[in-house]
């Protein structure tokens, strides 16, 4: 079955978002669909104006050949780590699937939500960190934010320490 879907995954390059990811494209990504990796930086004091517009809006979307150069990468603050551009590489040529990035400035909880409604995703995908009942309590959690408060299915991926 073909697919026409937008996927969203939250990627922080972390070894949780790496397992979202992968497991996005193992189980749910199908030829046709769009894979947008949502990601989000911290607030803070850009000088640039491309920066300045962006921070409301979130970065234009970046193909794969661009979010794969660490020159253009540096420009929006971004470093994607080798596993994920190869899990993002590998998604691309062996499904036929279009990957693109996503950059948004801010809160996760709130901007992931965001981004929800303004790609719009048909789905989202997000690890945890495994934080414990403490943790979570004082921290908050995002991926649990954003499953109470996302607009579209999400999927949360669990850490798993095996």
């Amino acid at each position: 079955m073909e697919g026409n879907r937008i996927v969203g995954v939250a990627v922080d390059f972390s070894t949780c978002s790496r397992k979202a990811l992968k497991w996005a494209v193992d189980n749910l990504v199908r030829n046709g669909d769009h894979l947008i990796l949502v990601t989000i930086r911290p607030e803070g004091n850009y000088e640039e104006g491309e920066m300045q517009l962006w921070e409301v809006s979130g970065s234009p979307l970046i193909p794969l050949h661009e979010f794969s150069d660490p020159v253009i990468m540096k420009k929006y603050g971004v470093n994607p780590d080798p596993e994920t551009l190869d899990i993002a590489n590998t998604a691309a040529n062996q499904k036929q699937v279009v990957v693109v990035m996503k950059i948004f400035w801010g809160d996760p909880r709130e901007k992931i939500c965001e981004a929800i409604d303004k790609v719009p995703l048909s789905c989202l995908v997000i690890g945890n960190r495994g934080l414990g009942k403490i943790k979570r309590a004082i921290m908050g959690s995002v991926s649990n934010y954003v499953v109470n408060n996302g607009t579209c299915p999400v999927t949360v991926v669990k850490q798993t320490d095996h």
